[in-house]
């Protein structure tokens, strides 16, 4: 929960950068008050086995953040992975190893799959996926409404286990 101020500050820092790649957020989303509420949700859903959340830390700073939700089990153990990093830390290197940990932790989960989902255009999120050992399995289309229009995106799968 300490994380709520410094989360907000990120996402006011990224808010234009970010906002191609995002839903339309109200106002309170960039408020420590509404990330604490998105943070009480997160905890509640790890404490159920559903998801797992970090963010990303330059210091006390917060430069990003990943997350691993909508775990399923049952015959189908799947998660889904989403991540982003502030602009002025991109190319460093921080995403793929996110999204390394992230698949580690979903191993650890029992997870079969990982899966992920890009904007047809976000060639870096792809390749960040394609170097952590996710393979592209087709085109969704109007999968996502993204900064306000319902956008294709590209789905990606990383098995976990055999």
């Amino acid at each position: 929960m300490d994380d709520a101020g410094p989360l907000a500050d990120a996402y006011r820092r990224n808010r234009e950068y970010l906002q191609p790649w995002e839903p339309i957020r109200p106002e309170s989303f960039y408020t420590t008050a509404g990330q604490h509420e998105l943070l009480t949700s997160a905890l509640a859903d790890h404490a159920s086995g559903r998801s797992l959340f970090w963010v990303l830390c330059d210091g006390e700073v917060v430069v990003g953040r990943i997350s691993l939700t909508d775990a399923v089990r049952g015959a189908f153990q799947n998660g889904n992975l989403g991540y982003w990093v502030a602009q002025d830390y991109q190319g460093r290197g921080l995403a793929t190893a996110a999204v390394q940990h992230a698949s580690q932790a979903a191993i650890s989960m029992g997870l079969h799959r990982l899966a992920a989902g890009t904007l047809l255009h976000n060639t870096g999120s792809q390749t960040v996926l394609t170097r952590c050992g996710f393979t592209e399995i087709g085109v969704a289309e109007k999968y996502l409404k993204i900064n306000g229009v319902w956008q294709d995106h590209l789905l990606f799968q990383r098995i976990l286990t055999v």
